[in-house]
């Protein structure tokens, strides 16, 4: 698996795939979709697929495949090359989403949850197997949301194709226990190799396991808030639990756009509003009020206006 894609960007989502096993053309197959890293506060959600012919259904469950969850870093690893090298009948592929296109999608002015990035990512990489001609007629999938639902909305996108959503899938169905061990191997080398791109100096790896009620996470990330600048793009920053730190750690900052009147809102909270650089005083005396003008505006003789 070369993730040297993902690690030259990691601010933006990443593809990756193996080669499409000829068979899986000409065969009817099934697929398994599963995740991988969807609850941390730290790194990339790795979304994957797994797919084969369904007469090879017994060979993928030979291969010991289990829930990814359920086994070692080391298992996880001498499994995936299990798959990687069955590439006569197996083949997988892989969406990256990066912990700035994660949050970033999350915060956006029009709600787009993480359910619905979900969704849109397993559509995604289900079409992405169409298109590259596998021959799907069975789709397994580790729900997100409540199951009936999420089968109903595959089911009609996917006309023809038989769409099975359950809880725990991972551990019911070997192509999903496949997908997720692929998932998993892939968000554990992309979380272990990050590349920070802000100059951090010798960065502190020893971040625990990511998840929000980590003592050595909750700690990492006291240790890298920037009280202007924030987190590095390796934290998921429209997580609770890292907005919280932000907003107890953080310099205080106030928009002028927003619902409460600038000015009072500002002076509320003992900052200074954006707008008062422009103002004058209440007795109109423009050149008291303001800070000295920059010689590029005495130059050209640029004068501020009370009025138009």
């Amino acid at each position: 698996m070369d993730l040297s894609p993902f690690d030259s960007n990691n601010s933006v989502s990443c593809r990756l795939a193996s080669q499409i096993p000829d068979v899986c053309r000409t065969e009817d197959c099934c697929l398994g979709i599963d995740e991988a890293g969807r609850g941390p506060v730290l790194g990339p959600m790795v979304y994957g697929i797994c797919f084969c012919p369904v007469s090879k259904k017994g060979e993928l469950k030979d291969l010991k495949v289990a829930d990814s969850k359920t086994l070692t870093e080391d298992e996880r690893e001498n499994l995936f090359e299990k798959i990687d090298e069955a590439n006569s009948f197996v083949g997988w592929a892989l969406q990256i989403l990066s912990p700035n296109t994660i949050s970033t999608s999350m915060l956006q002015r029009t709600k787009y949850n993480l359910n619905a990035l979900s969704h849109d990512t397993a559509i995604g990489l289900v079409q992405y197997a169409l298109d590259n001609g596998v021959q799907l007629t069975e789709v397994f999938v580790d729900t997100v949301g409540p199951a009936d639902k999420y089968e109903e909305k595959l089911s009609k996108l996917f006309p023809g194709i038989e769409v099975t959503v359950r809880p725990k899938a991972d551990s019911l169905f070997p192509v999903v226990s496949a997908a997720s061990i692929c998932a998993k191997v892939a968000r554990d080398r992309a979380v272990k190799g990050w590349h920070f791109p802000e100059d951090l100096g010798d960065v502190d790896t020893d971040y625990g396991s990511g998840y929000p009620n980590d003592p050595k996470t909750k700690a990492w990330l006291l240790k890298y808030l920037d009280p202007v600048f924030g987190y590095p793009q390796f934290v998921r920053f429209s997580w609770s639990t890292a907005r919280t730190l932000m907003d107890s750690k953080g310099v205080a900052v106030h928009w002028d756009d927003d619902e409460e009147d600038g000015e009072k809102a500002a002076q509320r909270k003992n900052n200074k509003s954006m707008l008062s650089y422009f103002s004058t005083s209440a007795g109109g005396n423009t050149q008291n009020s303001l800070p000295q003008t920059h010689r590029f505006f005495t130059e050209r003789r640029l004068k501020n206006l009370d009025t138009l």
